[in-house]
């Protein structure tokens, strides 16, 4: 049997691969804001949110997606002076149990959960489909039926197929 010695360029050069895909990899901003933390702090440590939501109020809401391919929203509430007031993980069960049907708009929708993972059409259904992915045991996707007009009318989560472990032949393997 032949060791293989390792080298400081060729550890490096593995490094200069796997560093910064391990930040691909990760949940989402590091650390949770803090109520009462200034918005410019949570910009400085997180980067730019990948969309602004007004508040009523005057505050603002800063969303940090993961979508299309990731599993988080993190939401952080600030108020008008540029405080945080709030921090959550909008990407769950309990908050998708919230959805009111019939009531809430495509605007609702979006203020809650931010973008969608994708927006898709069935000749079933006379409206578009809301699609989020998200993780609660398992990997889930959460699906927001929208009517003509955008208000919700139903929704439901189901199983995210393209994150399970395939078999040789294309088929849904086990983990």
């Amino acid at each position: 049997m032949t060791s293989r010695r390792f080298t400081w360029p060729h550890v490096l050069r593995w490094a200069l691969v796997c560093v910064p895909l391990a930040g691909c990899a990760g949940p989402g901003p590091v650390g949770r804001a803090q109520p009462g933390e200034a918005q410019q702090a949570v910009v400085a440590r997180w980067g730019a949110p990948t969309a602004e939501v007004p508040l009523p109020g005057g505050g603002m809401r800063l969303q940090y997606s993961t979508n299309p391919w990731g599993q988080t929203n993190e939401m952080v509430d600030v108020n008008a002076a540029g405080q945080v007031v709030a921090a959550t993980q909008a990407l769950t069960t309990p908050h998708f149990e919230q959805l009111q049907h019939g009531r809430w708009t495509e605007a609702d929708v979006a203020r809650d959960f931010g973008r969608p993972a994708e927006v898709s059409h069935v000749a079933s259904w006379q409206g578009p489909i809301w699609t989020y992915r998200y993780r609660d045991s398992f990997d889930l996707m959460y699906y927001v039926y929208f009517d003509t007009a955008g208000v919700v009318r139903r929704s439901h989560p189901g199983p995210d197929t393209w994150l399970e472990v395939r078999d040789a032949r294309g088929g849904l393997g086990m983990r």
